[in-house]
């Protein structure tokens, strides 16, 4: 449904750039609003409340990335086959769900009202899939992506530092905040949303130069995992990594930056997060320029590779007393993103056109998500529930060092793999 036919209409006859930048910014105001609704609640740390034994603040995150992954999981067949049709509009419904929740959450004292946090993270679970629908398969579909999953990162930090703002000057009570700033974003993401049915498909340059995105149903799914299984399992494994890692310096920021001397400053949040969104932006920004999917898709690899050195190498400086906690926390974050975004937006979208493929990112991406969060879930209650007994900041760290060598292992396996399928896919095209 196209709420706005006069702005699509005249949006046709513009050149492409005016249309990525439109697009873009749509997408990212849309889930800048998501992840707000969504992470707010971070900037609380619910001391003095316990449940079973357990910190308080950890069931309300294992909640939500409970119902996020539970979300991820359904959306693996959902997002797969999903058509264009009214996705503006389920999208707005997703939104409306998750910000009732946090009503219920303000509303039902606690413990009683951990559940909630389920409800909210389940529909929101679902945006990210639907959001790329509208802006993959495109000549410049990495700028936008890049700006796309750049919103977390920027919203992330400026919903920490709004919620502590709300907590401590304006004296908010922590149950309601998070439900108080939802209120204050909702209503111009609703039109945002109906914007979005005005983005027009990929056109014919597109599709030459990437690949026809469409539905994959249940046998081209199959015929997709039995084709590259080895390279993905590979592949899913090192995002889960990422996830893990990302997720919880994200959930925990709070007690992580409290850990090194740096609490009481809630503006640290959102001066961290800028600079991390500029900094990542302006690595994946340059994607656009590679046209050739081949080279773009191995240069994915080597791009991940180098954000888990930079996690690696400033951890170790920070350990050794060369570095501030300031700087540690910004460029762990630097590293982390720069690893973890190419996943997240640019490797699917090439690996498709690399091997013109037509299907779509968000089955891929969501069954890599599935795990990831699965992983995230399991690493906070591990942390949480008192199985593993670390400081935040220590714990964060030693999961760094795991992580780091790990995933960069995994990655260069991962390319090894996918180099040698490239070449059987060379070969049998000239056959």
């Amino acid at each position: 449904m196209n709420f706005f036919p006069a702005i699509s209409l005249r949006l046709s006859r513009q050149p492409q750039w005016i249309i990525t930048i439109y697009s873009a910014f749509i997408c990212f105001s849309v889930y800048s609003a998501a992840f707000i609704i969504r992470k707010a609640f971070i900037a609380a740390k619910y001391d003095h409340m316990q449940f079973a034994g357990v910190d308080y603040k950890v069931w309300l995150v294992c909640a939500q990335v409970l119902g996020y992954m539970m979300s991820k999981f359904f959306g693996i067949k959902f997002i797969a086959e999903n058509q264009r049709n009214n996705q503006a509009l389920l999208i707005n419904k997703l939104l409306l769900i998750s910000w009732i929740a946090l009503l219920g959450f303000a509303l039902v004292p606690a413990p009683y009202n951990i559940v909630f946090f389920f409800l909210n993270g389940f529909p929101l679970g679902m945006i990210w899939g639907l959001l790329f629908s509208y802006i993959e398969g495109r000549r410049t579909t990495e700028l936008m992506g890049a700006l796309l999953t750049s919103s977390f990162i920027f919203s992330s930090g400026f919903a920490k530092s709004a919620g502590e703002w709300l907590l401590k000057v304006q004296h908010i009570n922590e149950q309601w905040m998070p439900f108080v700033i939802g209120a204050v974003f909702l209503s111009p993401t609703l039109l945002f949303t109906r914007l979005l049915s005005t983005i027009p498909p990929p056109d014919l340059e597109d599709n030459s130069l990437r690949s026809e995105r469409k539905p994959m149903q249940t046998k081209e799914r199959k015929a997709f995992l039995a084709r590259f299984l080895g390279g993905l399992v590979m592949v899913i494994i090192a995002y889960t990594m990422l996830t893990i890692l990302r997720d919880f310096r994200d959930n925990f920021a709070p007690e992580i930056l409290s850990d090194i001397g740096l609490n009481g400053s809630g503006i640290i949040f959102a001066q961290t997060e800028i600079g991390t969104t500029l900094l990542v932006l302006a690595v994946m920004g340059t994607f656009i320029i590679i046209r050739d999917n081949r080279k773009a898709f191995i240069l994915c690899h080597w791009i991940s590779v180098g954000g888990l050195v930079i996690t690696l190498g400033v951890t170790y400086l920070f350990s050794k007393g060369e570095l501030t906690g300031y700087w540690w926390y910004l460029l762990t974050g630097v590293g982390l993103y720069i690893g973890y975004i190419p996943f997240n937006c640019i490797y699917f979208e090439r690996m498709l056109a690399t091997y013109q493929i037509s299907g779509n990112v968000g089955f891929i991406m969501y069954l890599a998500d599935s795990f990831g969060y699965l992983g995230s879930m399991t690493v906070s209650m591990l942390k949480g529930f008192g199985t593993l007994h670390l400081t935040w900041s220590g714990f964060f760290m030693s999961c760094i060092y795991f992580v780091g060598f790990s995933g960069i292992l995994l990655i260069i396996l991962s390319l090894f793999y996918f180099k040698h399928k490239l070449s059987t896919h060379i070969a049998t095209n000239k056959t």
